[in-house]
């Protein structure tokens, strides 16, 4: 049997095995794990395949769409926002995403970056323009969560699922951020000239405290020293009491003698003119107290 002969007697069997290899290479489909693929058959939506290896009918269904369930990140984009007390902001925001159900997505949107964009754009704006400049720039945590939900649930029938939405800067137009810093500048220079003044205060209390503080001590010193007169006095009136004038000229010796001691004990060489009289009584007085001794 030749080659020809083989062939046109199994001409059908070969043309049924050429079909079902055909078939299978057409009905067996393997998906990446970050893809999803939608079947249609005669232009409607049959099937979403997710990740291995599928079987569609061949000739009937096709894969029309294949798609990235990958998370991605929309282009960091700036949009103008206006605050409640008239403050034009630019608002930096940056978004994750992620397919979830691309069987909604491919037949209800045509441009997914462009649709979420637009939509954080405008929920961006309106958020802003319900708070001040100050509550923006105050709670900007708040606000981030809010818009965060808010776009969560605009595009979550379109098969989508935002995993993360920040807003990355709020910058401010010139004239307005000049503004803010003069202001600024002249907090912070009333808080510095209270600062100041609050130290010359604290500076005089101190002070003020210092000198009633010395006063107090130098009233003590003076009060002692006047119990300590007091006392010497009162000795020596009652030794002059009991032992009559003798007791007073030994008091008046007793000075004299601790006056001339004090002079002798002064610094340098002095020369001390007494007169006649004096050093009679000098005299008087080192007897007296010769005689105590």
């Amino acid at each position: 049997m030749n080659f020809d002969e083989f062939i046109g007697g199994n001409a059908v069997w070969l043309v049924i095995a050429a079909f079902i290899i055909l078939c299978i290479f057409l009905g067996v489909r393997i998906v990446p794990q970050s893809e999803k693929h939608v079947v249609e058959r005669f232009g409607r939506l049959r099937s979403v395949l997710g990740p291995g290896i599928n079987f569609i009918v061949p000739f009937l269904d096709r894969v029309a769409h294949k798609i990235s369930i990958l998370e991605r990140q929309l282009p960091t984009a700036q949009q103008d926002a206006i605050t409640t007390d008239n403050v034009l902001v630019k608002v930096e925001t940056s978004v994750f995403y992620r397919i979830t159900e691309p069987e909604k997505t491919v037949y209800r949107i045509r441009d997914v970056d462009a649709a979420i964009a637009t939509t954080v754009a405008g929920i961006v704006r309106s958020e802003i323009g319900k708070m001040e400049l100050d509550q923006v720039q105050s709670n900007r945590n708040a606000l981030t969560g809010n818009i965060r939900e808010q776009v969560r649930a605009m595009v979550d029938d379109w098969g989508i699922e935002v995993t993360r939405a920040e807003l990355l800067d709020v910058n401010l137009d010139e004239a307005t951020r000049a503004a803010m810093l003069q202001q600024l500048n002249a907090e912070r220079a009333r808080r510095a000239q209270v600062t100041e003044a609050e130290g010359k205060k604290r500076s005089v209390e101190l002070n003020a405290d210092a000198e009633l503080y010395a006063a107090e001590q130098e009233s003590k010193a003076r009060r002692i020293l006047a119990d300590a007169e007091a006392y010497a006095t009162g000795v020596i009136a009652g030794a002059i009491k009991e032992n009559g004038l003798e007791a007073a000229q030994y008091q008046v010796a007793l000075k004299q003698v601790e006056a001339l001691t004090a002079v002798g004990q002064g610094a340098g060489k002095q020369t001390i003119i007494v007169p006649a009289q004096a050093l009679d009584a000098f005299g008087d007085a080192f007897k007296m107290l010769k005689g105590k001794l």
